[in-house]
């Protein structure tokens, strides 16, 4: 949902994963079209033979089984995600109740941001369960988490395990360094605690700062990497521990919030969330992005 930078990108992927068929729709007439055929055409080089359509009609959405939500109002330089939230609530909630009545028992990977405050707002308009609807947050901000720590150490990003849970804002993301490995070494045993807190503070601001480098628009390729991961899990059952955004019950003191966390997905969506032990400061932030995301929920405006 949403034909944009992002969600071409994904649907790119997608296409040539091989293995679903794709569907782009947006509301404006030609874009998802032209995308679509644009991306049909690298076909026969990229090598799959995957069904790909673009359309403004929701009844070629019909029985998808996960739709991704990349609809709204991309930030700007000096916007914050929470800038967004008036405009793009409206537009999560109109396009989330047209899929569902097409699509009632998908799975919905939500990216629009304020993407904590955006799924709170997709699982109301969506009358789903919470398993089911699933935020991409952690995934996009872990991804820059570990190649920013590759890039300091010069080690390969692929033996970085390192993960970034509670929210998808600046002030509210919480990189975490107590369990950050490279090949299983500690990273607080490869760099100092300067270039630790400063590659932190990097992966905080890593939206912000492809949106001051780019002047036009904000990221696109890593954002659709991270979500066409989640898609693969539900799709095809993989069972991967992956840090989304779940409504938490209870994990680290914190419920009733969408908040990243360690879970496990796969048919269905969430089947299992994690709370691992963690370092004092660190729980104390996720519980702070529990209380904040529930603020940014009240301030969202109801439905008109």
């Amino acid at each position: 949902m949403g034909a944009g930078m992002t969600g071409s990108a994904m649907a790119q992927m997608m296409a040539a994963r091989g293995y679903a068929d794709v569907v782009v729709i947006d509301i404006v007439d030609g874009l998802p079209q032209g995308k679509a055929l644009d991306i049909a055409e690298s076909a026969p080089w990229v090598g799959f033979s995957t069904s790909i359509v673009g359309t403004n009609d929701w009844t070629r959405t019909a029985n998808s089984d996960v739709v991704v939500v990349t609809s709204g109002v991309p930030r700007k330089p000096g916007m914050t995600r929470e800038d967004l939230l008036g405009t793009n609530a409206n537009i999560v909630r109109s396009v989330v109740k047209n899929a569902v009545q097409h699509s009632p028992d998908a799975v919905f990977i939500i990216f629009a941001n304020p993407m904590d405050a955006m799924c709170h707002v997709a699982l109301e308009a969506s009358g789903l369960p919470k398993e089911r609807v699933i935020g991409q947050g952690g995934m996009l901000d872990s991804s820059r988490y570990r190649t920013f720590i590759a890039m300091e150490t010069g080690m390969s990003v692929r033996d970085v395990s390192a993960w970034v849970l509670g929210g998808h804002t600046e002030a509210t993301m919480v990189p975490i360094v107590s369990n950050a490995t490279v090949g299983g070494v500690p990273l607080t045993q490869l760099l100092a605690p300067k270039k630790v807190q400063a590659v932190v503070e990097r992966t905080k601001r890593g939206g912000a700062e492809i949106v001051e480098l780019l002047k036009t628009g904000s990221a696109f390729i890593a954002p659709a990497a991270a979500t066409i991961e989640m898609v693969d899990a539900v799709l095809l059952d993989q069972r991967r521990v992956l840090p989304c955004a779940t409504l938490l019950t209870g994990q680290w003191g914190v419920r009733n919030g969408y908040v990243g966390a360690p879970v496990l997905v796969g048919e269905g969506g969430i089947q299992k969330v994690y709370a691992p032990p963690l370092a004092d400061d660190e729980v104390a932030a996720i519980k702070a992005a529990g209380v904040a995301v529930r603020d940014l929920v009240k301030a969202t405006p109801p439905a008109a």
